[in-house]
């Protein structure tokens, strides 16, 4: 039986100690933190512990996460000796917001419409415990990013939208997303993941004609 996670990571640099943000395979991992559908459970997984997550990625068909395309697959592919992260079924949950708004929306911004909640924290927090050992402070800020993640998944999988408050007003905006399962749901979201086969999809034939004040593409 295939897993279903949802993955987010955290680095040991930041874009400015790198180069900018053409480098992004050299901010290295500090830790990647994932839920686990199949175990209905949080796992995390430090830098030398990669090959565990490894493992558990080689029993997974789909990947749910926040700029993940971008970020996370080019922090984390260097580590990998067997399992290539773009050839993974994807639902990344930026890509599919931009593919619809035709603009980016943070993490941040659709927890807060989406869930009334918001991160624990900023990245640069995550880089800060890292460097002073707070170990167990960086797999709290992680796991807490990936339970919005999961959060804001779970939202737009049953209410066919996510929602997300505008950088410039302070109104929610709409997106449509059709992220479902192909055969019948069932009331446990770990039950169903696990037993059927998600087919996340951005409804990017209604690209956004953004007006200001306006964001439903309903």
């Amino acid at each position: 039986m295939k897993d279903q996670l949802v993955l987010d990571l955290e680095t040991q640099f930041e874009f400015a100690e790198v180069g900018g943000r053409d480098y992004v395979h050299l901010l290295k991992v500090s830790l990647v933190g994932v839920y686990s559908y199949l175990q209905d459970e949080f796992l995390s997984f430090e830098e030398h512990e990669i090959p565990k997550l490894e493992e558990l990625l080689k029993n997974t068909d789909l990947i749910v996460g926040f700029n993940t395309k971008f970020f996370d697959y080019t922090v984390l592919q260097p580590y990998l000796k067997e399992v290539d992260l773009k050839k993974m079924r994807s639902c990344d949950i930026m890509e599919d917001a931009t593919n619809v708004l035709g603009f980016r929306v943070s993490l941040d911004s659709v927890a807060k419409a989406t869930l009334g909640t918001q991160k624990s924290g900023h990245g640069l927090d995550a880089i800060r415990y890292f460097r002073e050992g707070n170990m167990d402070a960086l797999r709290k800020y992680c796991l807490d990013d990936v339970r919005i993640t999961r959060d804001v998944f779970e939202y737009g999988r049953h209410n066919g939208k996510i929602l997300f408050v505008s950088r410039y007003q302070n109104e929610s905006g709409v997106v449509p997303v059709t992220w479902k399962f192909n055969t019948a749901q069932k009331n446990s979201p770990a039950s169903a993941a696990s037993e059927a086969d998600v087919m996340p999809e951005a409804v990017s034939s209604h690209r956004a004609d953004v007006k200001t004040g306006n964001y439903s593409l309903f």
